[in-house]
């Protein structure tokens, strides 16, 4: 049987299911037997202890696991939430309702916000879970504890739960519910770890059962018969021998560069990327140091942070993004959290343009790291919609110290007149997530409509293919920084459409240096000029797997 979701990656996994526990169930609305205050005192407390315990569990991991977990635990503590419990015990409530409908609003609120905002409503129903747990007596449904490795099954897996997995016994994800851009799929893609989510059919898998966890066709296949596994375990071994190969710079097999760079979100990222052979990095995304903060952080506090990233790439490329806030990364500070459609709103360098002394703070700070560190430091302006908005940043960059400015392709305006936004910016980079978002108008964080966020699509393509024409026009570089560049098949095409870099997160590496290494220029151009001419994502792929 072959169930079919959308595939993270392009890894194989042979396993035996092991199930992630249901939720618990909603407290019923009754009211409390006892009295209110000690209903609200009990409350209190157990969302004390639940933050304790989560500040607890941040302390033993790293990176961005920490950072999620930490996240939770704030959200724990946070006294508005407190308030909202004890509002609701006051009105008779049982403690376990009370936090419940507290959590479940607080929740509702963020996901009404989209993007960013709604991935946070996760974490809160992880924490409503684990208070609740704790109310009872009983468990918090958790990533099972097995001796033997194993492929995780789930309706889907709260940040608090990912940034838990034990990577040496996790052979593949199954979620239910998601997307490939979503926090699962996020994780996955930065682990190397094969996944399929949003999979019809999910709950029908049970413990002990095994599946051939296929991410690069998107499939799983449950009872696979002798022949599929073996089949599955030789990609697994040639996937292995992949990885294992000399690491070379990124090139076809007739020699043209194509530089293989990093995508990351933060300085523990870049001693990974540089052991995979990153040749420089293609994303900095520096919005971890505004994030779940009052304020802006200072020039020092930045130029800090930089210095230890960029100083892993001392003599190499660093592209930065400035700070790209608003979507689906609201800030407090900065941005309107109450725009209707804040994906079309103030974001990127729109709203950078309106708070001036903190993009002229960050760009300060990028310029102090790079000459502290000896990167070579490059830096970008997200969200840039026409050439104007490329001379003013590329402007304000020079007067600020910056020797190389560069503009994101995101939106279909900035990709038609690349060409022009070469005139006044140094290089260009396409963001795929955003261009097939606002290509295909589908959020890219929305499950239902995963269908129609491929950036196989001969529409994508061809606003790509626009840009690598800009690039030639004018002899300015041009590169892709989203994870489509980690598709090995459609990496090819990338750099037929005339890509110069392909930035990536770093476990994608081997198997896109391998697939460069097999097409000629001439042989990548013929399968880019098939791909962009068909009429459909499962077309192109066809297309250009057959030309």
């Amino acid at each position: 049987m072959e169930l079919q979701g959308f595939g993270v990656g392009t890894r194989v996994a042979v396993g035996e299911v092991v199930r992630m526990p249901d939720p618990l169930p909603v407290p019923a609305d009754e009211r409390a037997k006892g009295d209110a205050d000690a209903e609200r005192e009990r409350a209190l407390a157990a969302l004390s202890a639940t933050a304790r315990d989560l500040q607890v569990r941040a302390g033993d991991l790293e990176g961005s696991a920490r950072e999620v977990v930490e996240a939770a635990a704030m959200m724990a503590g946070d006294p508005s939430l407190a308030d909202a419990v004890s509002e609701r015990t006051a009105q008779g409530k049982t403690a376990e309702r009370a936090v419940y409908e507290a959590l479940d609003a607080f929740a509702e609120t963020l996901r009404g916000m989209g993007g960013y905002m709604a991935e946070r409503a996760t974490d809160l129903s992880d924490v409503s879970q684990r208070v609740i747990a704790r109310l009872l007596g009983v468990p918090t449904p958790e990533v099972p504890v097995r001796d033997e490795p194993f492929v995780l099954v789930a309706h889907d897996l709260a940040p608090a739960d990912t940034a838990k997995l034990d990577l040496s016994k996790i052979l593949a994800l199954v979620t239910r519910d998601g997307s490939p851009k979503a926090h699962t799929g996020i994780l996955a893609a930065e682990k190397g770890l094969p996944a399929v989510v949003a999979v019809k059919g999910a709950d029908e898998l049970h413990d002990g059962q095994r599946v051939i966890v296929d991410a690069g066709r998107g499939v799983v296949v449950a009872d696979p018969s002798h022949e599929q596994v073996a089949e599955a375990r030789a990609e697994i071994e040639r996937a292995a021998a992949i990885a294992a190969a000399p690491l070379e710079p990124g090139a076809l097999a007739d020699g043209t560069p194509v530089q293989i760079l990093a995508n990351v979100g933060k300085p523990a990222d870049g001693e990974r990327a540089i052991e995979l052979g990153a040749e420089g990095v293609g994303l900095f995304r520096t919005e971890f140091l505004f994030l779940d903060t009052d304020t802006a952080p200072s020039v020092e506090e930045q130029t800090k942070v930089y210095t230890e990233l960029f100083t892993h790439f001392a003599g190499k490329k660093v592209v930065a993004r400035v700070l790209d806030a608003g979507a689906d990364k609201p800030l407090a500070f900065l941005t309107d959290v109450h725009e209707p459609n804040p994906a079309l709103g103030l974001r990127g360098l729109r709203v950078l343009r309106e708070n001036e002394q903190i993009l002229r703070d960050q760009l300060q700070a990028l310029v102090a790291a790079g000459e502290a560190s000896g990167a070579e430091v490059w830096v970008m302006a997200p969200m840039v919609s026409d050439a104007g908005e490329s001379a003013y940043f590329t402007a304000l960059a020079r007067e600020l110290g910056v020797r190389v400015a560069g503009s994101m392709v995101e939106v279909p305006s900035a990709a038609i007149l690349c060409e022009q936004i070469l005139e006044t910016s140094d290089f260009v980079s396409i963001g795929t997530n955003d261009l097939t978002q606002y290509t295909m108008a589908a959020d890219r964080l929305l499950g239902s409509v995963a269908a129609f966020q491929d950036p196989w699509h001969p529409a994508v393509l061809r606003l790509v293919q626009s840009v690598g024409a800009a690039g030639a026009a004018t002899g300015k570089r041009v590169g892709v920084c989203g994870e489509a560049a980690a598709d090995p098949a459609l990496a090819v095409v990338l750099v037929g459409l005339g890509m110069h870099s392909l930035s990536m997160a770093p476990p994608a590496f081997a198997e896109v240096r391998a697939a460069l290494k097999g097409v000629t220029l001439e042989q990548a151009r013929a399968k880019a000029k098939a791909a962009v001419a068909a009429s459909s994502a499962h077309e192109a792929r066809e297309a250009a797997a057959n030309a």
